[in-house]
């Protein structure tokens, strides 16, 4: 008995002596990777410094300061790749971007550089955390053949991260990199639209493009040049929930001149409580010079959306359909107006999915459809490959059973001056939409993100399209139509739900 006891407690303090022995190589490697310092590496005309470190989640980071950071998810090993910009070639640079045949040989070029960089970055990565674990086992423990066990243990799991980091890696991920930085450079450093829909296949591409947009504006730094016009693509910029902020304003101007986008969609609470006073705001909109559509919150009142289509360039749609730079945009106003508190309205997700399918005669065959509420979008399901709505300022994307995606909006005003009810400013969100020009189906979109009340900087996550082409099927439902149909000349009868009453009352 005694003997099995003493087995059993020779056993535990072996696994906790390995358990402890593990710990400290892990640390020592942890800090033998950490101090490794910086390999110095030049990728085609641009001078890199390398670092790796660990990190919770697999990344690579292209820090290109001061014009901002762009930040890939390449792998899921729990390692950080940064690479910072230290130093442009301008000579060279010139010479690779102007010379067709020094220009054919950069994406190759580029590509072997990187790999001889990384290469040399990962050996003196390993050397200094094999170095870093041994001399912490051999402090603690002060056993040599016990740091020599914590070497194999680092080793072992270096090893098994290295090849987790190779088989995870995802050449696809330099499609869809998350900026931050500069409003003004963002869409330079992005890149174009055109490569999304025609040269998006190969990694290396995308390596070029990265290089060259990089040397293009370190070359012109003091006047950074607007987003290259993109032929192929019908670029729209989808705002929503301004709530009569300002600072929208100068957010949608920015945008719409770096992203040279083609027309604006608003979905709807431009207003905060419809009122008269609010119109001279929307008069921002004759400014911008481009086609402005726009559908009617559930914040706008009539005489809101009346004061929108006085304008030049305003295209307001209310349970119709018109072709806007190639594109067939169906739009339906909100059918609820909830500044007027002596009119009852019903929110209950059913009756919007409702209101929305007794509009669905008049629908047509969209590319897009328009609606301020997702519980409405939901019922036009299956009706259009896209729909674009807000009303919730929270971003967010949803793939119908039926093909059909929606994309909600978050809040272009910052919610307004509900910004102010929260520990932190709700944040200042938009996003640039790009179709193709033949197909008019969705190939990739931008989500721009700024820090609330409008702060300068601004994050940028691009999203590809998987399957731009694929097929839209209506969903059936069972469901009967409501009789009538519900505008804004509507005389609501008792004991029904009331909605939109086309004026706006005082507020109570």
């Amino acid at each position: 008995m005694k003997f099995v006891q003493w087995s059993k407690a020779v056993i535990r303090s072996r696994i906790s002596k390995a358990a402890a022995v593990l710990f400290v190589a892990a640390v020592g490697a942890w800090l033998g990777i950490f101090f490794s310092g910086t390999v110095r590496a030049e990728i085609g005309p641009v001078e890199t410094g390398m670092s790796l470190r660990p990190a919770w989640s697999g990344e690579t980071v292209v820090d290109a300061s001061p014009l901002g950071t762009l930040t890939f998810r390449t792998h899921a090993a729990p390692l950080r790749l940064r690479i910072t910009l230290e130093n442009i070639d301008q000579d060279r640079a010139r010479a690779l971007i102007e010379d067709p045949r020094l220009a054919d040989r950069l994406p190759t070029l580029i590509e072997t550089d990187l790999l001889d960089g990384v290469r040399a970055l990962v050996i003196r990565s390993l050397l200094c955390a094999g170095a870093g674990a041994l001399l912490a086992v051999l402090m603690v423990f002060r056993r040599p053949r016990v740091a020599l066990m914590g070497l194999l243990a680092a080793s072992v799991a270096l090893a098994c991260t290295g090849a987790l980091a190779a088989l995870t890696f995802r050449p696809n991920s330099l499609v869809e990199p998350r900026y931050s930085g500069l409003v003004a450079a963002a869409p330079s450093l992005v890149g174009s639209a055109e490569s999304i829909v025609t040269r998006f296949e190969s990694y290396r591409s995308q390596l070029t493009k990265l290089v060259t947009n990089v040397s293009k504006l370190y070359d012109t730094v003091s006047t950074l040049p607007l987003y290259d016009a993109d032929p192929k693509t019908i670029r729209v910029l989808h705002v929503s929930d301004i709530h009569i902020n300002p600072i929208a304003w100068n957010v949608i101007r920015s945008l719409k001149d770096q992203f040279a986008v083609d027309m604006i969609i608003d979905t709807g609470d431009i207003s905060d409580h419809g009122t008269k006073a609010e119109n001279k705001f929307v008069d921002e909109i004759g400014r911008l010079e481009l086609p402005y559509v726009f559908v009617r919150g559930n914040h706008d009142s009539m005489t809101t959306q009346k004061a929108v289509a006085k304008q030049k360039n305003a295209i307001v749609l209310d349970d119709k359909a018109k072709t806007v730079e190639g594109l067939n945009i169906y739009g339906l106003g909100d059918p609820r107006f909830t500044p007027d508190k002596s009119v009852p309205v019903s929110n209950e997700p059913g009756t919007l999915d409702e209101y929305a399918r007794s509009h669905l005669p008049n629908v047509g065959e969209p590319d897009l459809i328009a609606v301020h509420d997702p519980d409405v979008a939901k019922g036009f399901s299956g009706a259009a490959p896209m729909i674009l709505a807000g009303h919730t300022h929270d971003r967010r994307t949803t793939m119908f059973r039926s093909g059909t995606r929606m994309l909600v909006q978050g809040s272009t005003g910052g919610a307004g001056l509900r910004a102010l009810e929260h520990a932190q400013p709700t944040p200042v969100q938009a996003s640039v939409l790009y179709f193709d020009k033949e197909t008019k189906r969705l190939q990739a979109w931008d989500d721009i993100t700024l820090g609330g009340l409008g702060e300068q900087s601004v994050y940028i996550q691009r999203h590809v399209e998987s399957d731009p082409d694929r097929m839209i099927s209506p969903e059936p439902t069972n469901a009967p139509s409501p009789t009538g149909s519900v505008d804004g000349t509507q005389t609501p009868t008792a004991g029904s739900p009331l909605w939109h009453q086309g004026q706006s009352s005082p507020m109570l």
